[in-house]
């Protein structure tokens, strides 16, 4: 399918790798100029040498506001705003410190908010554009290994869908993917970290940890980035732009409603 894509510009946060960096690769395969940001040039390399073709690479950490005011010195403008940089741990609740919710809010929710600034008002000028949070099922359902972040993910869904109300008439977007479970290299140790049976094979990791921690999940494994990447990039696309102020589930079915 032609997503129509060609020519335009995108900015994806956090893309050396995961979700990010499938993100990156699919909007590049579709004739998208990307840039792609990090906070070590190695990483950026790397990334850009996995996505095979030209990217605009960028290093800065828009966690930090001298971080995004390079990403924005750098690229002035974008008609695509991915902002999915974000972290999480697992931590007793009693034990989450002030700087633990203070950092986890700054890079999972101010980062995106701090781009978002800059970029929309000019998509909003030129009738165009798209942002998409990179939210979580997390956002709907606090897991409670880690409420620190379901909290960032729930902010980000009311930055998103606030944002969208200023784009009545326009031909802006903006939307929130909420991916469930994905897997990279941080997920298999998070998941060794939750699970009892820690010494066992990876396979049996993984499928205690949906028995256990997400019973509700209908496709009983974990997600790959390329399929989040997948969904961003027709989300991204003109012929989604009838989609503007949703939460969009790519979480294999973890919600257990209908809206």
């Amino acid at each position: 399918m032609d997503l129509k894509l060609t020519g335009k510009s995108a900015i994806v946060t956090g893309s050396t790798a995961g979700i990010g960096l499938a993100i990156a690769k699919r909007l590049a395969q579709e004739g998208v100029t990307v840039t792609i940001t990090g906070r070590s040039q190695a990483k950026l390399d790397a990334a850009a040498a996995e996505i095979g073709l030209p990217v605009n690479a960028v290093l800065a950490d828009p966690a930090t506001a001298d971080g995004a005011a390079a990403l924005i010195a750098a690229v002035p403008s974008t008609d695509i705003l991915v902002n999915n940089l974000g972290i999480y741990e697992a931590k007793d609740f009693a034990d989450i410190s002030d700087e633990d919710w203070h950092h986890l809010f700054e890079v999972n929710v101010v980062s995106g908010a701090r781009l978002s600034r800059h970029y929309f008002p000019k998509m909003l000028a030129n009738n165009w554009g798209r942002v998409i949070f990179i939210a979580s099922e997390s956002g709907l359902l606090p897991p409670a290994e880690m409420i620190h972040y379901g909290m960032t993910k729930s902010a980000q869904l009311s930055i998103s869908r606030g944002l969208a109300e200023h784009t009545r008439g326009t031909g802006v977007t903006v939307n929130s993917v909420l991916p469930g479970p994905t897997r990279s290299e941080g997920i298999v140790d998070f998941i060794r970290s939750v699970v009892d049976n820690k010494d066992a094979p990876e396979a049996d990791r993984e499928a205690e940890f949906f028995t256990k921690l997400r019973p509700l999940s209908l496709i009983k494994r974990l997600i790959e980035a390329d399929e989040v990447g997948a969904m961003v990039a027709y989300l991204a696309s003109p012929l989604a732009a009838a989609t503007n102020g949703a939460a969009v589930r790519v979480e294999g079915g973890m919600v257990p409603t209908i809206a």
